[in-house]
């Protein structure tokens, strides 16, 4: 399946998910992973154009970040972030650091590769280093052209305690709003990569967060992994129990094809919520939904405009 990003096939001004509903909740959609797979990158370029997605976030040290950048440079619509990566979690398909790390840095396992979990990171990673090659990242992919929108965290790492005042303190110096909860626990992926942490002892960074200036979110929502294939996802069910008035939904979707062969244990949790997100039955159900879908260019817009 081939990129497609001609002019002619862009959507008209004002994607599909641009509509009134006259609410205060707004939702976010993300397509995450971009440049991990070419399925992403495929999934990204064409839910957008159908109106089911408003961003994407980009791992920059991955091979398929420069499809991802030329895609950008084709459509200077498209809304895409940073997705800082600090693990390289596949069993046969790894990423190096963008920066000139070495072991000293702690962020390279002893196959020269970035560590495979959180926790390995948290104990390894010497926050300078990690804070240098966060910059090297989000400085590759503006150099690459990404008109840069937003930070988010590669597997919740950069809400651990050891990394999180300098991921809000990053963001600030970017002027771009990164994604954090105003409590740990509302945030999907805590159970999986920080379950140890409480929100007692995120509290602080919050409220750092919350101090700079950069959105809170209410809740966020991700792609189940953890789903047996014979098990059907309810994605209605998933949205339709959102209760906050700012969401972050951090979906995976990715087209099928090298996802199968990089993560073969649950490409179907991405390839189902591809198949599902293209539909038009999916888009217009959403469109009735209260709520109103928004990108993280708004989002960055509001928070540099409180901040002039």
């Amino acid at each position: 399946m081939e990129l497609i990003h001609d002019a002619e096939q862009r959507p008209p001004t004002g994607r599909g998910y641009r509509h009134t509903v006259s609410s205060a909740r707004r939702l976010v959609i993300r397509v995450g992973d971009l440049g991990m797979s070419h399925g992403a990158n495929v999934a990204l370029l064409e839910l957008s154009r159908h109106g089911t997605v408003t961003c994407g976030s980009v791992m920059v040290p991955c091979p398929w970040f420069p499809e991802i950048t030329a895609a950008a440079a084709a459509d200077p619509s498209l809304d895409l972030g940073v997705h800082l990566t600090l693990c390289a979690e596949q069993a046969g398909y790894r990423w190096r650091p963008v920066s000139n790390a070495t072991a000293a840095s702690g962020l390279i396992d002893s196959d020269g590769y970035l560590w495979r979990d959180v926790a390995s990171v948290r104990r390894h990673a010497h926050p300078e280093a990690v804070e240098v090659e966060w910059r090297a990242q989000i400085d590759r992919a503006l150099a690459a052209g990404i008109d840069v929108t937003h930070l988010d965290a590669h597997m919740g790492a950069a809400l651990s305690p050891e990394f999180c005042n300098r991921y809000v303190r990053v963001g600030a110096d970017y002027r771009l709003p990164v994604l954090i909860t105003g409590v740990l626990s509302r945030y999907a992926p805590h159970g999986l990569h920080l379950a140890d942490v409480s929100d007692m002892a995120f509290a602080p960074y919050a409220a750092y967060a919350a101090k700079v200036g950069t959105p809170l979110f209410d809740q966020v929502v991700e792609t189940d992994f953890q789903r047996p294939c014979e098990q059907p996802a309810d994605y209605r069910a998933v949205l339709s129990g959102i209760d906050g008035d700012l969401t972050f939904c951090a979906f995976h979707p990715a087209a099928p094809g090298d996802i199968d062969a990089i993560e073969p244990k649950a490409a179907h949790v991405r390839t189902d919520e591809y198949e599902l997100f293209r539909t038009d039955e999916w888009r217009d159900w959403l469109a009735a939904q209260p709520f109103e879908l928004v990108g993280m260019r708004t989002l960055r817009a509001e928070y540099r405009a409180a901040h002039a």
